[in-house]
């Protein structure tokens, strides 16, 4: 892990330690002399929330935590308060920093998370002028936390880390086979079961969708099955993500309306990064949950070999579906991977994609939007999971009558409806290829950032990745 996160018993000497206290009254005194109580009762004044104080020898920081009227608003502002810590240490050029947590310790992991994501860099393609991180390594100290809460912690935040590393890859490194090797590496330290299904057995299994996505390109689609399922499992029927996985998107012969459009496109494989990532901080933390995910990838190219609009292609399923727009073809990957995902018998499925511009005009980049066909109790505990990681959670609804807008005169569906409702008539395509208990998660507004917004940085922000963690390490005791 880029930036280290461990547990430590007593406080290390002459270290610059951050002390965090709900408010002035919890001021520790004994930590400071009376001349620095005196400064940081005059900057509490002054409705600071961050005293320093130079000790020379390493500093010393007073980070106030008063809570909010939730607890969730709490630790939101905790994550926060973590993200202006990291800019004060950056300043200060600190290498090592000390979280000292007096209460229940619920305060350090919340400042830890957010100081520990607000440090991530992606510099792999940088030859000069390299600036790697100052910080190295964050320590949690306090009666009210253990050893096993910072090990689970640091195990989710470094699968966050590599999530943001395989969306900020650039297309040309990153094609379907090379994210097939990226996820592999990435796994090899877990007990997890890797499958590559190559274009010979995708072609097999007749999966039409992801195939006549993949016929501009020169390289091959993948198809990726991971597989965690430990000894003591909870539970005998796996619940299934399945993520979109487009290594770059052009829109095929229905062009991306601008060029700078596409410049981003390379995230357009979020909802695959995210799989990968929330399977990997399940198996390092042994989360006693059978979980399964199913990744088809490809790109989206120009091409004359390319599929275009006013094809009909059969899917998966045996089901025919009328294309009308080349720029929607998330859907038609996952819809293949939603239908293979029948043979697991799951209890529940998950997809996550960056799959309309009508979500994230929606609710823009504060939210998730969601929809499905799961029971109340599944999706308000996906809800409580996105309170808690501030990933929100916004349903929209599957009303039969948006089955109107996918209706096609030549076949069994068509893969776009109309200018109204287009993330939900996206969903209700989803919803067609599955029999089961289903989630669908449209992360186009949160995935990837044009500009930074606190802890979830520039760019790739490993969206869903904390929240299905949360969500699935809950269920598992469910």
């Amino acid at each position: 892990m880029r930036t280290e996160l461990t547990y430590a018993a007593t406080l290390p000497a002459n270290t610059s330690t951050a002390v965090l206290v709900p408010g002035p009254e919890h001021l520790p005194q004994e930590l400071f002399s009376p001349q620095e109580q005196e400064y940081i009762t005059r900057q509490l004044g002054l409705k600071s929330t961050l005293v320093a104080i130079n000790r020379f020898t390493h500093q010393l920081y007073l980070v106030m935590t008063e809570p909010k009227a939730k607890e969730t608003l709490t630790q939101e502002a905790l994550r926060k308060a973590g993200h202006a810590l990291h800019q004060r240490l950056v300043a200060d050029k600190v290498e090592r920093v000390v979280l000292l947590d007096g209460a229940d310790g619920e305060a350090a992991l919340c400042v830890a998370e957010g100081l520990v994501l607000s440090n991530y860099a992606f510099q792999r393609y940088k030859t000069e002028k390299v600036t790697p991180p100052l910080l190295q390594s964050v320590m949690i100290s306090g009666v009210g936390v253990s050893t096993t809460q910072v090990s689970e912690l640091a195990h989710l935040l470094e699968a966050v880390y590599q999530t943001r590393d395989l969306i900020n890859t650039p297309p040309n490194l990153q094609t379907a086979t090379l994210l097939s090797e990226q996820i592999q590496e990435m796994l090899a330290d877990t007990d997890i079961k890797i499958e590559v299904l190559d274009q010979v057995q995708i072609q097999s299994l007749k999966m039409g969708g992801l195939l006549s996505v993949n016929q501009a390109s020169d390289e091959s689609a993948a198809f990726i099955i991971l597989e965690w399922k430990p000894e003591n499992a909870a539970n005998e029927q796996p619940v299934v993500l399945v993520g979109k996985g487009v290594v770059y998107d052009t829109g095929g012969l229905s062009l991306k309306p601008t060029p700078n459009s596409m410049d981003y496109m390379k995230s357009d494989m979020s909802g695959a990064a995210a799989v990968a990532g929330t399977l990997a901080a399940l198996a390092r933390n042994k989360v006693p949950q059978y979980v399964i995910g199913l990744i088809p990838a490809t790109d989206n190219l120009i091409s004359a070999k390319g599929f275009a609009p006013g094809d009909v292609i059969t899917m998966h399923s045996g089901h025919t579906v009328e294309v009308l727009n080349t720029d929607a073809e998330g859907r038609l990957i996952l819809a293949d991977a939603l239908h293979f995902a029948k043979r697991y018998n799951p209890a529940l499925v998950i997809d996550i994609a960056t799959l309309t511009g009508a979500a994230a005009r929606a609710v823009g980049r504060e939210g998730i939007v969601m929809m499905g066909t799961a029971d109340d109790l599944v999706k308000t505990d996906l809800k409580l999971a996105g309170e808690m990681t501030h990933e929100r959670l916004v349903e929209f609804p599957l009303w039969d009558e948006y089955h109107e807008h996918l209706k096609s005169e030549i076949a069994d569906l068509k893969n776009i409806g109309g200018a109204e409702a287009g993330a939900i008539s996206a969903g209700k395509f989803l919803e067609f290829f599955t029999n089961y208990p289903w989630v669908h998660l449209d992360i186009a507004g949160t995935a990837y950032l044009l500009s930074p917004d606190s802890y979830r940085g520039k760019h790739a922000t490993g969206s869903s990745v904390r929240l299905l963690y949360h969500f699935l390490s809950s269920y598992a005791t469910a």
